[in-house]
């Protein structure tokens, strides 16, 4: 007997061509949804949505730039007509250019904040104007520890998290009447292609330590997240296990920010 509550349900992902879009994706289809398999890169987000199927899951691939407002309703209308009406929006697309704020070009800053916060508006927006009417529907937003806590040389990063966080709470305080939950997972540390590319070719045993000329703070646990860990977490708010749960942000990262 489904507990969830997704079995059935249509669940689009975006960024769902690798890392934690990826885990999100394949949690949901585990669970029964018909996943709408939403990425920038064509080629990653077929890939995702052909191993799903070949799993005995319901999956379709398709293209958007978040950034993109046109690009975003043109995906959505053809997500609905194609699978059905969107219950399940995992806004997870997202994107990190390191760097101190005096060395940070205007471009890296402004698409720092197209994808990490313009995407979840655009989608948010296309999304739940059709979850009204029907009465139903949840939110959950992937967005970063480091919206809580200052990060040293990511400011435009955990900015744009940030603000993505209050605008994920704000529209749930204004969609609530009409029963439709939005939550926030901010996850730490997490072992993706991201991470790697920021801490170079090295292990993980410094962000794991941490790193005091830089102020930030390790993991107590002890090891990094898998992407696994942060998609089970979204799986849960959008499920009906979390039915009583909206506006809520929920850290996956260990204890790392010590929940500041």
């Amino acid at each position: 007997m489904d507990r969830t509550g997704i079995a059935g349900k249509v669940a689009l992902v975006t960024g769902a061509g690798r890392g934690i879009g990826a885990a999100v994706a394949t949690a949901l289809s585990d669970l029964g949804a018909t996943v709408a398999a939403v990425d920038i890169d064509a080629d990653e987000g077929t890939a995702v949505a052909a191993r799903l199927a070949e799993q005995g899951g319901k999956a379709g691939p398709y293209v958007a730039d978040v950034a993109d407002a046109a690009s975003v309703a043109g995906v959505v209308d053809r997500v609905e007509r194609d699978l059905g009406p969107v219950d399940i929006l995992a806004n997870v697309a997202g994107v990190l250019h390191p760097g101190k704020v005096h060395d940070l070009a205007d471009e890296d800053w402004h698409r720092t904040f197209a994808v990490n916060t313009d995407g979840v508006f655009h989608l948010c927006r296309e999304v739940t104007r059709r979850m009204v009417p029907r009465g139903r529907g949840c939110v959950v937003t992937v967005g970063s520890n480091a919206a809580g806590v200052p990060r040293h040389g990511m400011a435009a990063y955990a900015a744009s998290k940030a603000a993505a966080t209050l605008f994920t709470k704000s529209l749930g305080l204004e969609l609530a009447e009409h029963g439709i939950r939005c939550n926030v997972v901010s996850p730490g540390s997490t072992d993706t292609d991201m991470l790697r590319a920021l801490a170079g070719e090295g292990d993980a045993s410094q962000v794991i330590e941490g790193s005091p000329e830089t102020f930030k703070v390790g993991i107590p646990l002890r090891k990094l997240a898998a992407p696994e860990d942060v998609a089970d977490a979204v799986a849960f708010l959008a499920s009906d296990r979390a039915g009583h749960i909206t506006m809520h942000d929920l850290y996956v990262d260990g204890g790392a920010t010590l929940r500041a």
